[in-house]
């Protein structure tokens, strides 16, 4: 389904319960509740940031600035030191 598909469903739907004030109250509290988890989910990159944090880690593979881990004792250890 696209944005404007989904759109579209919204305010098909809200239509359907605007003349019902507690359901729009309701509603309104939703909607700020997913805006207010939205804004404070920190770990959530746009398209733009996830690939370019891509090409900079491409980068520094290829520039040999890379972790080698081949044996779980190894990732453990490494963990650890996180």
């Amino acid at each position: 389904m696209t944005a404007l598909e989904m759109n579209a469903e919204i305010l098909r739907n809200m239509s359907i319960i605007a003349e019902d004030e507690a359901l729009l109250k309701r509603a309104a509290r939703y909607l700020r509740k997913l805006v207010a988890e939205k804004q404070a989910d920190d770990t959530e990159l746009s398209k733009e940031e996830f690939f370019a944090r891509v090409d900079e880690s491409r980068e520094q593979a290829r520039q040999g600035k890379v972790h080698r881990i081949e044996s779980k004792e190894e990732l453990r250890n490494f963990l650890n030191s996180l």
